[in-house]
């Protein structure tokens, strides 16, 4: 994919996602780009479970919760409830939950693939080089404190620099 802001490699930052033991067949990319005033973010990922309505006694699969979280640790831990040593959502201005610094928008699968950018002036990619990116199974909630009810970790990538 080419982005007119990645001839600056030196305000860009990546993280190679990898799903853990309860969706293995997850991959894929999310870059960190210094634009004015803030970071684009652009994430391509492939493999992501199949959406399925929730219940009155179950929560939905996808539309996927997608966050920054505090420790650059994708060590799945537990396989039952993986990669708990990315520690809780970043939140560097102690916001409540759906104004934290690390809530992105949901990821949304088509056929298990899903793509898109955005914009924040939350921070700049020097600030999360060493953080987790997490895709969760449930969609976040923006509400439920702390951490929005996004459900199980399925997917983990460290952001390093270029």
């Amino acid at each position: 994919m080419y982005n007119p802001y990645f001839r600056n490699m030196s305000s860009t930052a990546y993280a190679n996602v990898k799903g853990g033991p309860l969706a293995p067949n997850i991959n894929g990319i999310v870059y960190f780009i210094d634009v004015p005033g803030g970071t684009q973010v652009c994430a391509t990922i492939n493999g992501l479970p199949k959406y399925k309505p929730g219940t009155a006694k179950t929560q939905p699969v996808g539309p996927h919760g997608f966050h920054l979280h505090q420790f650059g640790n994708c060590q799945v831990g537990d396989p039952k409830d993986p990669f708990q040593a990315a520690g809780e959502h970043w939140n560097p201005d102690n916001q409540p939950h759906g104004n934290h610094a690390g809530d992105f928008p949901v990821l949304f699968s088509n056929n298990g693939r899903a793509m898109m950018c955005f914009f924040t002036d939350r921070f700049k990619v020097t600030d999360v080089i060493g953080k987790a990116v997490i895709i969760h199974e449930n969609p976040d909630d923006y509400r439920t404190q702390p951490a929005g009810n996004a459900g199980k970790r399925l997917a983990c990538g460290v952001i390093r620099a270029m």
